[in-house]
């Protein structure tokens, strides 16, 4: 009999945990649903660069969402630049990332450039939209284009070799002038539309290695 009372007493807790557990989930998913990010217009020379974020000279970027939790994706310059991409690889949730080193891997036309991690942590979640529409990336990098969420747990390395508050036009406005100086005419591009950066840049410079031209910028030149 005292068997019986203890193998029901275990039924019962193990039944009140599972209804706690299924009331439980839909809070969590509210928690860390990812949405965009709303920014304000900020431009260098046609390229919306929005100061609320925080940019590394690979041209990634980062935005904090709560404590110890960022998201992170890559600025319009960077896209661009890479284009009309066929596919985007991100590492995978719970894989460490750390700063300047590559992090996720673009592909366009058979060929695949690299990109370096604004930050060090653990990734969180990846966005899923941009892993099936990769044209994301160019068409709202700040918004829906996003990349991935990170947990930091030391929010003090996150400000370590970003570009500076009050240097990211000029250095913004140095990446394009630098990028003009690949291939003068493509100023134009650049500029098409009354100042709008043209979607793909390296469309227009079809004797440049896009490879070489990417991982000029993205700092994962070898």
């Amino acid at each position: 009999m005292t068997v019986i009372l203890v193998l029901l007493t275990f039924l019962a807790f193990a039944l009140l945990d599972y209804l706690l557990s299924r009331k439980a989930a839909p809070a969590v998913a509210e928690k860390t649903r990812t949405v965009p990010i709303a920014v304000q217009p900020s431009y260098v020379e046609g390229f919306l660069v929005p100061e609320e974020l925080h940019y590394h000279p690979g041209h990634s970027w980062f935005v904090p969402e709560r404590r110890h939790l960022v998201r992170v994706g890559m600025d319009e310059f960077a896209a661009a630049l890479a284009g009309k991409l066929e596919k985007i690889e991100l590492p995978k949730p719970g894989q460490w990332i750390r700063q300047g080193q590559r992090a996720w891997h673009l592909y366009r036309n058979g060929e695949k450039t690299e990109m370096v991690s604004p930050i060090e942590g653990e990734v969180v979640e990846v966005n899923p939209e941009v892993l099936s529409d990769p044209g994301l990336v160019r068409k709202d990098p700040y918004g829906h284009g996003w990349l991935m969420t990170v947990h930091v747990p030391d929010e003090e390395t996150t400000s370590r070799n970003l570009v500076p508050k009050n240097l990211v036009r000029a250095w913004m406005s140095d990446a394009i002038q630098r990028l003009y100086s690949f291939q003068p005419q493509l100023a134009g591009a650049v500029a098409a539309d009354g100042g709008v950066p043209a979607e793909d840049l390296c469309a227009g410079m079809p004797a440049a290695s896009w490879r070489e031209l990417t991982s000029e910028f993205f700092l994962t030149k070898v």
